[in-house]
């Protein structure tokens, strides 16, 4: 132990039997599904605007297959001003969001234990989720039947909806090139 940390910091702190771990992480859980619910109901005031990356193979997830095929493993998407029926379904535990990618209007919906990481940038608020990550099955097979999500567009669909990839932002893991 070193003169700068307390004693109470020793690194032989006994394992908790309490689980602080997943209470903080259903506590920003709770932080995220408010700011989602605010947005549906009020929309995103000023220049808020929220990214919400998912695990596309985890169980529940309903995406279009072309969006599954682009992205089998997670995906980013952002809620800014080109997005639709927006909602929060306490009961089922997901998020649910319409979306143009290509011009085609879609409807997703996200099984909130499949969000890995929500921000908002505009206040440099971000959070990164552990949730059931390894148990989702790395071929993005859960058994669950494939269910197309393709909707039709609303009745003005935004012009310059874009899907854009964030992979050139992220962090690569170490060993990872």
């Amino acid at each position: 132990m070193t003169d700068d940390q307390p004693p109470e910091f020793d690194a032989d702190v006994p394992e908790s039997l309490l689980p602080y771990d997943q209470w903080v992480e259903d506590a920003y859980r709770e932080v995220m599904l408010r700011a989602i619910e605010h947005a549906a109901e009020a929309g995103l005031p000023g220049e808020h605007h929220f990214y919400l990356t998912f695990r596309t193979d985890a169980p529940g997830v309903v995406i279009p297959q072309r969006l599954r095929a682009q992205y089998p493993h997670e995906m980013t998407i952002v809620l800014q001003h080109q997005f639709w029926d927006l909602a929060v379904d306490r009961d089922a535990e997901t998020i649910s969001v319409g979306l143009s990618f290509g011009g085609v209007g879609s409807i997703l919906v996200i099984p909130v234990r499949a969000v890995t990481a929500f921000a908002d940038p505009h206040v440099r608020v971000a959070m990164r989720f552990q949730g059931d990550a390894d148990d989702f099955d790395d071929e993005g097979d859960d058994g669950a039947p494939e269910v197309e999500a393709e909707s039709p567009a609303p009745e003005e669909p935004p012009e310059d909806a874009q899907v854009v990839s964030l992979d050139a932002f992220r962090r690569k893991p170490p060993g990872r090139d």
